[in-house]
């Protein structure tokens, strides 16, 4: 039995609530998976006990917020299409539990193949005139934003240290509390600023290992054509990435061969259609070689990868 003062709920209020949350979010066309989801999120209940309702019965359970505040913001997810994630606080992501916020982009599906095309270019690249593998020394992840990225990197490549940047010092904090949280503080080092401003000091020395990013790719005339989930409540500095929607790219590709080292990888997200583009900038800018585009489990072109020349 819990404390008194704790959030809890009799499992037969919170049966009856879920069958009105349940024809709510039929009929405003949410996924009622989402509810289940949730409840998961900010209850001791089990995909059993919900799929069987054996909850229904029970005299008390604990409940991480009142029931009251779920209900709102249940209504919150139906009316305003604020995304579960955020509700919830946490998101799924690869092995991990993330902790997200309105301040982060929620780290989708597909970028956790980033980190495998991360882990195997890793392993197979060329190391012309380098003395430690690229399985080791630093990587970088820049608009680390939750800090998907850079702890996905750090429990693939236990030897690796990762500088995280982002541009947002709430994004940061986030990040941060994420990498305290899984245990990988240690061996991710934070900056705030724009891209590769916070990395100056190693401008030119050619440390890096690898670089990869989920940059903002969305053309802004598009932002408008989102899913309302993304458009009116995801960060737009996460999503916006200029008039063709490579302005980031654009930078990054320009900027990161003055820090990767011979052999180094660099590894990008983009959208789908935007391969042609990607790759003729990292053709054009001379500085790399194997360049290569890689699609997601969908089959979306979705990342290009080269390495430094």
């Amino acid at each position: 039995m819990s404390r008194s003062s704790d959030p809890a709920v009799s499992g037969l209020e919170l049966w009856q609530w879920r069958q009105e949350a349940r024809a709510a979010a039929i009929a405003a066309n949410v996924p009622v998976e989402e509810l289940d989801w949730l409840l998961l999120s900010v209850s001791d209940l089990d995909k059993l006990a919900l799929r069987l309702d054996s909850y229904k019965g029970r005299g008390h359970i604990p409940l991480n917020r009142p029931l009251a505040q779920l209900k709102e913001q249940w209504q919150q997810r139906i009316q305003n299409r604020v995304p579960v994630q955020y509700l919830a606080g946490v998101t799924p992501w690869r092995n991990f539990s993330l902790g997200v916020s309105r301040a982060v982009l929620i780290p989708r599906p597909e970028t956790e193949w980033a980190i495998d095309l991360a882990l195997r270019s890793a392993q197979s690249g060329s190391r012309p005139h380098l003395d430690t593998p690229l399985t080791e020394g630093d990587w970088a992840d820049l608009g680390t934003g939750s800090g998907a990225i850079a702890l996905g990197l750090a429990e693939v490549l236990p030897n690796v240290t990762l500088h995280a940047v982002d541009r947002s010092e709430d994004a940061l904090a986030i990040a941060q509390k994420n990498a305290l949280n899984l245990g990988y503080s240690d061996r991710i080092q934070f900056y705030c600023g724009s891209w590769f401003k916070p990395l100056h000091p190693f401008q030119g020395l050619n440390r890096f290992r690898g670089i990869v990013s989920n940059p903002p790719y969305i053309p802004t005339a598009m932002l408008g054509e989102l899913e309302p989930e993304v458009a009116h409540h995801e960060p737009a500095i996460a999503l916006d990435g200029g008039p063709d929607g490579l302005d980031c790219i654009r930078h990054l590709i320009a900027t990161a061969p003055s820090y990767l080292c011979p052999g180094g990888i660099l590894l990008l997200e983009m959208m789908a259609g935007q391969a042609p583009a990607v790759t003729e900038l990292l053709q054009d800018q001379g500085s790399y070689t194997q360049i290569e585009i890689f699609s997601d489990l969908a089959g979306i072109e979705r990342f290009a990868r080269a390495y430094r020349s």
